[in-house]
């Protein structure tokens, strides 16, 4: 299998004139880090400067880029994936990534066998690339409920950690079924899944990891994860668990023609069942703009819990299962062998022929964007952490810069995930600056931005009930239409602080397809909306979406 490449903006032999904006901020921030020769042979090449008016993201901040990555992928060490750990980590190079992340499905074959060897290959692959940075995760089987993504910090204790949390509390293993509400054992798996993220969160308050962070998979696919359970995670550690997958991945799981005429992205196929929460509606199991119904609605479940004035943050991801128009198979296993004994799936065999799959290589469609101030393992965490992240479809940014401040304030303000406290009637400014797609995306398309809509919600504290996923005072205030517009430009929006505390975030679009959001034009006129069954190219129907910065609004 092709070992792991350089990536193309750390390449000292690329000029800066071949990368796109978001690649010569990351260069940037790697030389400002010490890191051109630190870990990488250079050889005579030349460090490429940064050629006088070439565009630096974050704005005003220059300690400040972001760094792209996918926190949900699945190799040979999951039991339903395929392909090599070396033919993903190659990809994610190929495809812009500087952060991946592993997660591999809870199995006992993966707690007994796999963990341990794919931390092998994990740790050559940091020595050989050090560019790229390799989380290892576990796809945690939520006791009660869906998914979560699990990671740490790299350090001695990383997969020990991972597959003592795998055996303690992982509802697969433990047998500890969905439930639902006619289930007598819902509390109790309820409550042990609250006690695991405290357990996680231990660990690191022990120094036992350095770091460790959860967010949950694709939280309406089935309809089990109830508002209660996600705000019961959040408040259980919010230093740990940080949010929530925005988008899902399966984006290509709709193409016309391809998986059949009922399909829909994110293989948001399902139905309502006995071990859902019963209070989501139907077209709670769609995705919207390829997007999960919990984010893409206005007003909906995210910004009721954004509305609560603590930040929960979004992302999307590959899930790398099996990838859309691939000619690999999954390869034979040895007479005797199975997953359980040994970790890990037999290499996959090409083939001449296109293999079923819904899922994109990571970082080839859906990518999640994080500001950071230094570079590496830490300082990836740290911005997933503080929410300085932003995710789009089909690449159709190469970068966003989003800065709240007062109208009269000459400096920088605050970004994605931050707060700035003002006064009751302050006048403000949101600065929002676009870097547009510099080049074709890997279907082969220049991607145009149609629009950049602003929304804003109110801040009132903590629900009454836990079971909310309506914030009645969230809409969307403006809607910019910037068709035509090319290269870096910024928008300034103006807001006024009024008596209540408020959150504002971004979203935007290719226009190719919109309409009247879930809750209504008054809410929000041209949001994104499900496509037929069986239609859905993501090509030509991409987002972006921001985390929001939060105003604390205080007496004068």
């Amino acid at each position: 299998m092709t070992e792991q490449q350089l990536p193309h903006w750390a390449d000292p032999s690329v000029a800066s004139s071949a990368l796109d904006p978001q690649g010569v901020s990351r260069r940037g921030l790697l030389r400002r880090a010490g890191l051109f020769g630190a870990a990488f042979a250079l050889g005579s090449a030349a460090t490429p400067a940064l050629a006088a008016g070439e565009p630096r993201l974050g704005g005003e901040d220059p300690g400040l880029a972001y760094l792209v990555g996918d926190h949900h992928i699945h190799s040979v060490y999951s039991h339903d994936a395929k392909y090599t750990f070396s033919q993903l980590a190659t990809a994610g190079a190929r495809y812009g990534l500087d952060w991946m992340v592993f997660t591999e499905h809870s199995n006992f074959g993966h707690a007994d066998f796999g963990a341990a060897m794919e931390h092998e290959e994990i740790l050559r692959a940091r020595a050989e690339n050090p560019r790229q940075l390799i989380f290892q995760g576990l796809e945690w089987y939520i006791p009660a409920a869906e998914h979560c993504t699990v990671f740490t910090a790299p350090g001695r204790n990383e997969v020990d950690l991972l597959t003592r949390f795998e055996r303690a509390y992982d509802g697969k293993l433990l047998g500890y079924a969905k439930g639902g509400p006619g289930d007598a054992d819902t509390a109790r798996n309820e409550a042990h899944a609250v006690k695991a993220i405290k357990w996680l969160a231990e660990q690191r308050r022990s120094g036992y990891v350095d770091d460790v962070l959860v967010l949950a998979n694709h939280p309406m696919r089935l309809g089990i994860d109830s508002p209660h359970e996600m705000r019961a995670w959040r408040d259980a550690a919010p230093e740990i668990m940080i949010g929530m997958e925005g988008a899902p991945g399966a984006q290509g799981a709709a193409l016309p023609g391809w998986r059949g005429a009922t399909s829909i992205r994110g293989e948001y196929e399902n139905k309502p069942s006995a071990q859902s929460w019963p209070g989501y509606p139907a077209d709670a199991y769609l995705t919207y703009g390829g997007f999960d119904w919990a984010t893409a609605t206005v007003g909906g479940l995210w910004d009721s819990m954004l509305a609560e004035g603590r930040l929960f943050s979004i992302t999307t991801n590959s899930d790398a299962h099996r990838i859309v128009f691939d000619t690999w198979k999954n390869g034979d296993w040895q007479p005797g062998q199975t997953f359980d004994g040994t970790g890990k799936l037999p290499d996959p065999v090409n083939t001449d022929t296109p293999q079923p799959g819904s899922d994109f290589w990571p970082g080839q469609f859906s990518r999640t964007h994080v500001g950071v101030t230094g570079y590496g393992y830490r300082a990836v965490m740290a911005g997933l952490r503080a929410g300085r992240v932003w995710l789009d479809h089909g690449h159709l940014l190469d970068g966003l810069d989003v800065r709240l401040r007062r109208e009269t304030d000459r400096g920088r303000g605050v970004t994605l995930g931050g707060r700035l406290r003002v006064r009751k009637g302050e006048k403000l400014t949101l600065d929002i600056t676009v870097t547009t797609a510099s080049r074709p995306n890997p279907q082969g398309v220049l991607p145009e931005l149609a629009h950049v809509d602003v929304i804003r919600g109110a801040v009132r504290g903590p629900v009454a009930d836990r079971d909310t996923f309506r914030a009645p005072d969230t809409r969307v205030v403006r809607s910019q239409d910037v068709s035509g517009r090319t290269g870096t430009y910024t928008l300034r929006v103006p807001l006024t602080a009024g008596e209540e505390s408020f959150y504002v975030r971004l979203r935007g679009s290719d226009g190719n397809r919109h309409g009247t959001g879930y809750l209504g034009a008054a809410v929000d006129p041209n949001g994104p909306v499900p496509h037929p069954p069986g239609d859905g190219d993501p090509w030509a129907d991409t987002w972006f979406y921001s985390n929001p910065v939060f105003v604390d609004v205080v007496a004068s």
